[in-house]
């Protein structure tokens, strides 16, 4: 009798092996290295090497000598200790308001309602205005006497003043043009967040009772907690770059109220052409503005939440 073995019905197919990963070869490591030499070059040639010869100049004595005499004169100059303090404030209060307006905005902007489009062109704009443009139209603003607000103030009976010209001034409207022209800036960012997130989300807040405000707090501000990092180290950056608007409206006046950390060094380095003092003075913005980043990333990442 002869044996018949039969194929067993249902049996898989076998698997098929996945194809072996295919080893990267010189030429693409040199072709992913040539995408990138561009970028290294920029990064070199305006970050690190400016930084290096600051480092070096910082370290230049009058006598050509090296020492840390430029850090202790940086340490015992009360015009380096006021421009900071001023900073900190300018960083204070554009920051915050600047992201706080940015979130309302991107809000209401991303609602559907009748001239959407519009809204949205009006916020971005003053971003897209050089700076030199936005600090002349805000000097005609702040013009004493002739300017729309001081117009505007004599027309209600109130009294007005020199904005730009007072020290107890000078600086909250300075700080009233920056968040002016950042805030539309920062509204694309959370634009785009918010335009990234399910709408199932929203709909079943409303089957579960909650409000509005509810939900923002709880669901809509923690998925934009990546975008608000990012807006945060960009926001800060900026509070302590700003050169342009000083030079136009101010010129760091009056009595140093108005004057901030990048602006001391311009002033430093091409008026009173001091370059050891003012790598001293860069040194100190690059340890600070270090500190604040790892700062922001050490508080804030803990709440970010990226999907």
């Amino acid at each position: 009798m002869t044996d018949v073995l039969a194929a067993p019905t249902g049996t898989e197919a076998p698997r098929s092996e996945p194809p072996p990963r295919r080893r990267r070869g010189l030429g693409d490591q040199a072709f992913a290295w040539a995408l990138l030499t561009p970028a290294f070059v920029v990064l070199i040639a305006f970050t690190h090497y400016p930084i290096v010869r600051s480092a070096m100049a910082s370290a230049q004595e009058r006598g050509g000598e090296v020492g840390t005499g430029q850090y202790e004169r940086l340490v015992n100059d009360p015009v380096f200790w006021q421009v900071l303090k001023n900073n900190i404030w300018f960083a204070l209060g554009t920051v915050p308001t600047s992201m706080a307006l940015a979130i309302l905005m991107a809000v209401w902007v991303n609602n559907k309602l009748k001239g959407q489009a519009f809204l949205r062109l009006a916020y971005f704009t003053p971003t897209i205005l050089p700076m030199v443009a936005v600090a002349s139209i805000w000097l005609f603003f702040y013009s004493p006497g002739i300017g729309p607000i001081d117009q505007l103030l004599s027309a209600v009976g109130l009294p007005t003043r020199n904005w730009l010209g007072d020290p107890d001034t000078v600086l909250p409207a300075l700080m009233v043009m920056m968040i002016w022209k950042q805030a539309g800036f920062f509204m694309i960012f959370y634009l785009a967040g918010l335009q990234n997130m399910s709408p199932e989300l929203e709909e079943a807040s409303t089957l579960e009772g909650a409000s509005r405000w509810y939900h923002f707090r709880r669901v809509t501000f923690p998925l934009l907690m990546p975008t608000t990092l990012f807006v945060f180290v960009v926001a800060v950056t900026d509070a302590f770059k700003i050169i342009d608007h000083l030079f136009i409206m101010t010129g760091g006046g009056p009595n140093n109220a108005s004057n901030l950390l990048l602006y001391y060094i311009y002033d430093t380095a091409f008026s009173f052409f001091d370059p050891s003092y003012a790598g001293a003075l860069t040194m100190a913005l690059v340890v600070i503005l270090g500190l604040a980043a790892i700062l922001q990333f050490v508080v804030l990442e803990r709440r970010v939440h990226y999907r």
